[in-house]
């Protein structure tokens, strides 16, 4: 009996030490979306994707970050929600957006809130918000800011958390014209619900990619349609629209992951609008 206690104590060691050092190193993914159903050039535009920070369980620094990225050619940050969950950990924020602040993105940051972020009660929540605003960050919630690059109307739509209820998509799209729809948001289930609207492509988190995918990650089942249909990571399509799902920089319950990396994203996107005929390539790099 002890023989077999002394085994079973050995493989969790184990199991937790492998998943800690999973932690340790961001993976970085290039994501290429091109549209060649048109013979005309259009713009492009590279943007940083970072999701779920997770502060209280994050093992890669800003430094860390920053030297994984600073040769890097950024057009926009983009930052999908699940900050933190507590206030304390709020000032921890403060040395990961001076660093991001260092890449210099041409066309500014944005970033919506994920429902980890809305266990903060209002006071605090606003302090998140004030936080990120005062280190140039544009906080959407249900709204939209519309940006040009090299003469194309780029439309920067902000849809906040959908598990949380509080996803308007209505509001988030009144008063758009035209332009390229970019959409940022939390859960991706959204794209379930946006049949009577257009985007070009939308970028999410929520799932970090299971965190603990092994054998798979059944623990999922609970956070909504797209997991049942094995949409937890990466570029996917929902009626020939992109979408992509990151697996996120941290970790929340516990420090580990199994079967997934913290991810950093970069999309090189064609600013091309289109409804249905998408091209993509996508690539990995470590």
């Amino acid at each position: 009996m002890y023989f077999i206690l002394f085994i079973i104590a050995i493989l969790l060691s184990f199991f937790f030490y492998k998943g800690f050092n999973n932690t340790q190193i961001a993976v970085i993914n290039t994501v290429k979306i091109n549209q060649t159903n048109s013979p005309v050039k259009h713009s492009s535009i590279r943007i940083l994707h970072i999701s779920d920070m997770h502060l209280e369980n994050i093992s890669i620094t800003p430094e860390q970050l920053y030297e994984d990225l600073k040769d890097q050619q950024i057009d926009l940050i983009a930052l999908t929600g699940d900050f933190l969950d507590r206030k304390r950990t709020i000032p921890k924020l403060i040395p990961y957006l001076e660093q991001l602040n260092r890449l210099n993105p041409v066309y500014g940051s944005y970033a919506v809130f994920g429902n980890h972020d809305y266990v903060l009660r209002e006071k605090s929540l606003k302090e998140l918000k004030d936080l990120l605003t005062n280190y140039g960050y544009k906080t959407m919630q249900n709204e939209h800011e519309c940006i040009d690059v090299n003469g194309q109307a780029v439309n920067i739509i902000g849809i906040d958390d959908f598990s949380t209820n509080r996803s308007n998509i209505d509001n988030s799209y009144k008063g758009i014209e035209s332009g390229y729809n970019l959409v940022l948001t939390h859960d991706p289930n959204i794209v379930l619900h946006m049949d009577h609207v257009h985007f070009d492509y939308l970028l999410s988190g929520h799932f970090h990619g299971g965190q603990i995918y092994w054998p798979k990650p059944y623990h999922l089942i609970k956070m909504g349609k797209l997991v049942r249909m094995n949409m937890v990571k990466g570029l996917h399509y929902y009626k020939e629209r992109p979408f992509y799902i990151s697996e996120g920089l941290g970790q929340t319950g516990v420090n580990i992951r199994i079967g997934s990396k913290p991810e950093i994203t970069l999309h090189e996107v064609q600013l091309q609008t289109v409804e249905k005929q998408n091209d993509v390539e996508s690539t990995i790099a470590g």
